[in-house]
């Protein structure tokens, strides 16, 4: 649209008045978050990333706080549109910007290092890969086998262990990818205002799709309950209440990311974590179908050692084990007799409905220990590919007669919309109903204030938090600037969604 002089001359003022109020500002304590898959479509590759994630969960067997945090994220649930959220970590002193997959699903915070054999060069998500460099580093201190962090990782000493020998990781994927490395020391900035010491590996081995640019990050942020997490660290050291919650938001994208005590809305509705498990385990009883429930083997959720039902907000889909994924299915699909499945990438089971789905597919809803109860709607486990094709997002997970491979997982696609704590301290998770493009109250530990942590969508406009990094004498080169059309120009760039706050300053200046 063509905006008259005078009209331009208004939004320009403005927008040169909002950057001063930014940058006055005071810094919260927040995670630049976007979604990894934007912009990517590809359903095999969705379904393969999770499938890396559940070989890792397959293979897996503190106290104090000070402050509420807000990470922010961008992004949306839907399978067909985008994928799972990372954010961006200042490392090393100096600090250089890394850009890490954030996954609650795993234990570890590890980025890719320099002299690192099969490591991506590019990455298709349009982030700029960066190796960490430990000798580029004034703070970083090698991790060594028979400290505390190694030994309470392992569980123990390691076998041949000397004080000189580095404490190593190797972790490996569903899909046989595998990364591997050893441990390091060094600062870590979550902004510009809360940095501290933090234990993570450095990668200098990748194999399989890590090295691959389409999926390519520098790592991966694991938020697991395990000590080795970032949470758990974050935790130990004081900074954070063993506590957080998020609320993904897949109706306009973005939503709710905080640690510490959510205070409202008031979560009742929870369910006790399965006992020594690192990943967020619960035990489910039974599931209903258009309130109906169906009839399942006594112990089909066992929830024994990579038994259970696990909540994972890093997994995109929800996974079923045969045994219940196929009568589930069937009742879905039992209300509608007439349509004609078709199958998309050899795994999901797509269709054709102009209709509303909400009016013609029933609810799906699970019940827990504790008798908690999640509602999963047909706008949520139903995801529209394209125009009036859809396609479920329920997947199976094998059968658990078989290799005992099968588990019971829910993704971002059954929890979005929710607003999910995990209270680590008190050992539950629960969950309620809720508009995640509004605001949830989180209580400030160091203050004893409570804290309004709205809802953030970097993945969609123009975002002020990304102009911290501009001072006043760019402002005046804006003002200075010959053409101020091409400065609007300009600022309409920045406003759209691929917006790279570094490279339009260089443009302007």
């Amino acid at each position: 649209m063509d905006l008259g002089k005078t009209t331009r001359g208004a939004v320009l003022g403005r927008i040169l008045v909002l950057f001063t109020l930014v940058l006055d500002a005071s810094g919260d304590f927040v995670f630049p978050v976007h979604h990894k898959f934007k912009g990517q479509r590809s359903l095999s590759a969705l379904k393969a990333h999770d499938a890396r994630r559940h070989g890792r969960i397959l293979a897996s067997a503190g106290s104090g706080s000070t402050s509420a945090v807000d990470l922010e994220i961008g992004g949306n649930g839907h399978p067909s549109d985008t994928g799972l959220y990372f954010a961006k970590l200042g490392i090393g002193s100096p600090s250089k910007d890394y850009f890490v997959q954030v996954d609650t699903g795993s234990d570890i915070l590890w980025v890719n290092c320099i002299g690192c054999t099969n490591c991506p060069k590019k990455s298709d998500i349009g982030v700029k890969l960066t190796l960490y460099d430990p000798k580029s580093s004034s703070m970083s201190q090698p991790v060594t086998c028979d400290q505390d962090f190694c030994t309470a990782k392992y569980s123990g000493q390691l076998p041949g262990c000397r004080p000189t020998l580095l404490c190593e990781y190797d972790v490996t994927y569903g899909d046989g990818s595998a990364t591997a490395g050893y441990f390091v020391k060094d600062n870590i900035e979550f902004d510009e205002r809360t940095n501290g010491s933090m234990v993570f590996g450095c990668g200098d081995k990748q194999s399989g799709q890590l090295g691959k640019s389409s999926e390519a990050l520098d790592g991966i942020l694991g938020f697991g309950q395990a000590n080795s997490s970032v949470i758990s660290q974050l935790a130990a050291s004081g900074k954070v209440r063993k506590q957080f919650a998020h609320c993904l938001d897949n109706v306009n994208g973005g939503g709710i990311f905080a640690i510490g005590e959510v205070v409202q809305p008031k979560v009742k509705n929870t369910t006790p974590l399965v006992p020594r498990q690192a990943h967020y385990n619960v035990a489910m009883e039974a599931v209903e179908v258009g309130g109906d429930v169906v009839q399942l083997p006594t112990d089909i959720f066992d929830t024994g050692d990579k038994e259970g039902t696990i909540i994972d907000s890093g997994t995109t889909l929800a996974y079923l084990p045969e045994e219940v994924y196929q009568p589930v299915m069937s009742k879905i699909f039992a209300s509608q007799p007439d349509l004609k499945l078709h199958t998309v990438d050899e795994q999901f089971k797509c269709f054709q409905y102009s209709k509303s789905v909400d009016d013609g597919f029933p609810v799906v809803k699970f019940h827990f220990k504790n008798s908690a109860s999640m509602t999963v709607y047909p706008h949520d486990y139903l995801f529209q590919l394209k125009d009036d094709v859809w396609c479920s997002g329920w997947q199976s997970s094998g059968m658990k007669s078989g290799n005992g491979d099968s588990m019971t997982l829910l993704g971002d696609l059954v929890l979005s919309n929710k607003l999910v704590i995990y209270d680590l301290e008190n050992q539950v998770i629960g969950w309620l109903d809720y508009n995640c493009s509004s605001s949830i109250k989180v209580r400030d530990e160091k203050s004893g204030e409570i804290v309004t942590i709205g809802a953030h969508n970097l993945s969609s406009g123009f975002h002020f938090n990304n102009w911290k990094i501009i001072d006043i004498l760019v402002i005046n080169k804006f003002c200075a600037a010959a053409n101020v059309f091409f400065v609007l120009d300009l600022l309409q760039q920045a406003a759209s969604i691929h917006f790279d706050a570094p490279k339009f300053i260089n443009e302007i200046v």
